[in-house]
C-alpha cells in the first residue's frame, strides 16, 4: 500500500495550481511538481537531489525564507517583493515556506509553494489603467459641461444669422460651416460624457445573437451599394445573458461598424460567437467563470503594431473624422459588464476583436 500511497500524494501535489518544491531536512530538492517546473524554469530532472540553495542562489529572498523555516519551524510569506529570472523570463510571484511534519510533529523538511502572480499583476495594471481613466473621466464631465453652455450661444448665434441672411448669399456658407464644427465638437462632448459617467447598469437577460443580428441587419442596408460579405457564425446553445441592452448594442454596433470601415469598400466581416468552457480570468483557475466569447472580425489591412498598444487610449484615432473615444467607450462598457475585450491583428490580414462576457443568468 505503501507505494500506491506514495504515487496518490505525487498524483495530488502534481495536480496543484500552484508551484510545489518539497525539501528534506538538508535542504535538498526531493520532489517538485509540473506548475514549480513552468514558473521556476527548472526541470525536476534538474532539480532533483540537489541543494536548494545552490539551485536557486540569485533568489535571496527565497533562499532566506527557506533556510529560516528550516532553522524555526516557522510559516513565512511573501506576496510582494519576489522577482524570479529564470529560463529567459521575469516572473513576479508570492512565496509561502511552511515546515514539513511526520506524524509525531518533528521537522523532516521544508515545502516551499509558488504562485505565478503575472496575470494579477496585469489586472492591477489595467484596474490601475482603469483608476487613471476615471479621474480623467471626472475632470472630463466637469470640462464638457462647462462647454456645452458656450456651444449653445454659438450655436443659436449662428442659427439666427443664418436666418437673417439672403438665400443667395456666400455668407451662409460660412454659417454652415459654423453649425456643422459645432455639431462636431457637440459630439465630441457627449462622447467624452458617456466615458466619464458612472451611469449604472440596467441589468436585464439579453439575447446577445438578436443584438447582433439586428446590427448586422441595419448595417448591411447601409453599405447595399458596396461588396461586402457579412459572415454569422452564432453558436445556438448561448443563453441570455444578464448584461445592459443599451450598452452592449451600442459596444458592438460601434465593433461592426469599425470592421466595416477597415474592409472599405470590398471585404468580410465576420462575427461569431461560442462558449470558452473553462475560461478563467486568472490562468491558475482562481475563478472559474464560464465566458462568452463574441469575435468580431475583418479581412481589413490590419493594425501596424505601434498602433496597437494605443487602441484603447482615449483621444488615440487615425481616422480624419474619429474622436479617438470609440474604443475607449467599448472597453469601458466590457469592464463594466466585469468582461475583457482583446485584438489581434495582422497587417494585410485583418483584425478581430474578441469581447469575453461572463455567463451569469
Amino acid at each position: 500500500m505503501g507505494n500506491h500511497l506514495g504515487e496518490y500524494y505525487a498524483n495530488v501535489i502534481d495536480s496543484v495550481g500552484d508551484g510545489v518544491i518539497v525539501l528534506d531536512g538538508d535542504g535538498t530538492v526531493t520532489l517538485m511538481n509540473p506548475t514549480a517546473e513552468e514558473i521556476t524554469g527548472i526541470s525536476r530532472r534538474q532539480a532533483q537531489g540537489q541543494a536548494f540553495g545552490a539551485l536557486f542562489r540569485s533568489e535571496e529572498i527565497l533562499t532566506e525564507m527557506v533556510a529560516k523555516t528550516a532553522a524555526t519551524g516557522m510559516t513565512i510569506s511573501d506576496y510582494e517583493n519576489i522577482v524570479l529570472r529564470t529560463g529567459g523570463r521575469i516572473t513576479p510571484v508570492s512565496a509561502t515556506t511552511s515546515p514539513l511534519l511526520r506524524d509525531d510533529g518533528e521537522r523532516i523538511g521544508t515545502i516551499l509553494v509558488l504562485r505565478d502572480l503575472t496575470n494579477i499583476r496585469e489586472l492591477e495594471g489595467a484596474l490601475r489603467k482603469a483608476d487613471r481613466l476615471s479621474t480623467v473621466g471626472t475632470l472630463a464631465a466637469g470640462l464638457a459641461h462647462e462647454i456645452k453652455n458656450p456651444l449653445g450661444g454659438i450655436k443659436g448665434a449662428a442659427q439666427l444669422m443664418e436666418r437673417e441672411l439672403p438665400e443667395e448669399s456666400e455668407l451662409r456658407d460660412y454659417t454652415r460651416v459654423v453649425l456643422k464644427e459645432v455639431q462636431r465638437v457637440d459630439r465630441i462632448v457627449e462622447e467624452l460624457l458617456q466615458l466619464a459617467s458612472p451611469r449604472k447598469l440596467q441589468l436585464s437577460p439579453v439575447n446577445l445573437h438578436k443584438i447582433v443580428g439586428d446590427i448586422l441587419l441595419l448595417q448591411k442596408r447601409a453599405v447595399s451599394g458596396k461588396k461586402i460579405a457579412f459572415l454569422q457564425q452564432f453558436d445556438p446553445s448561448i443563453p441570455p445573458i444578464l448584461g445592459d441592452e443599451a450598452l452592449l448594442t451600442q459596444l458592438f454596433l460601434n465593433l461592426v461598424k469599425n470592421a466595416i470601415e477597415a474592409v472599405g469598400e470590398d471585404g468580410q466581416v465576420r462575427v461569431a460567437s461560442r462558449v470558452l468552457a473553462d475560461y478563467s480570468m486568472t490562468q491558475k483557475g482562481e475563478r472559474r467563470a464560464r465566458m462568452v466569447a463574441i469575435e468580431v472580425g475583418d479581412d481589413g489591412p490590419g493594425i501596424p503594431k505601434e498602433e496597437m498598444e494605443h487602441l484603447f487610449t482615449p483621444f488615440f484615432t487615425t481616422k480624419p473624422k474619429g474622436t479617438g473615444l470609440g474604443l475607449a467607450i467599448c472597453q469601458k462598457i466590457v469592464t463594466e459588464h466585469r468582461g475583457m475585450i482583446k485584438v489581434e491583428s495582422e497587417p494585410k490580414r485583418g483584425t478581430t476583436f474578441t469581447v469575453m462576457l461572463p455567463l451569469i443568468q
